[in-house]
């Protein structure tokens, strides 16, 4: 099991940038899927954005262009580099890990490794944007 711990969050005006960071620890490896998952109050959890262990990375289409999701394997990280935020951006925003790498056909059609492959969950961190 891998443990999952975020940072970064914060409240900030539209137009505004945050960085998120998780940390991985316990068998977390360079081969496994990861994502950024987010929650808003009332809604259900959606993906944001995912990366392979090749640092391919799937982006939803609500975030691409503003969102650059990345990891470094040797730290053992997860970033989302978060620009251009809209109100609509708020939310719980959660780090995740799936036990493979991700789908490789579904990453060629432009989409994500669904949510129920992903195993491991940090505890998520706050991401409030105003307008």
């Amino acid at each position: 099991q891998v443990q999952l711990v975020e940072s970064g969050g914060g409240s900030v005006q539209a137009g505004g940038s945050l960085r998120l960071s998780c940390a991985a620890s316990g068998s977390a490896g360079s081969t496994q899927c990861m994502g950024w998952f987010r929650q808003a109050s009332g809604q259900e959890r959606e993906g944001v954005a995912t990366i392979d262990s090749y640092n391919t990375p799937v982006y939803a289409a609500s975030v691409k262009g503003r969102f650059t999701i990345s990891r470094d394997n040797a730290k053992n990280s997860l970033s989302l580099q978060m620009d251009n935020l809209k109100p609509d951006d708020t939310a719980m925003y959660y780090c995740a890990a799936a036990e493979d790498d991700c789908m490789t056909e579904l990453r060629g059609l432009g989409l994500m490794t669904p949510m129920h492959l992903f195993h491991s969950w940090g505890q998520g961190t706050q991401v409030t944007v105003s307008s």
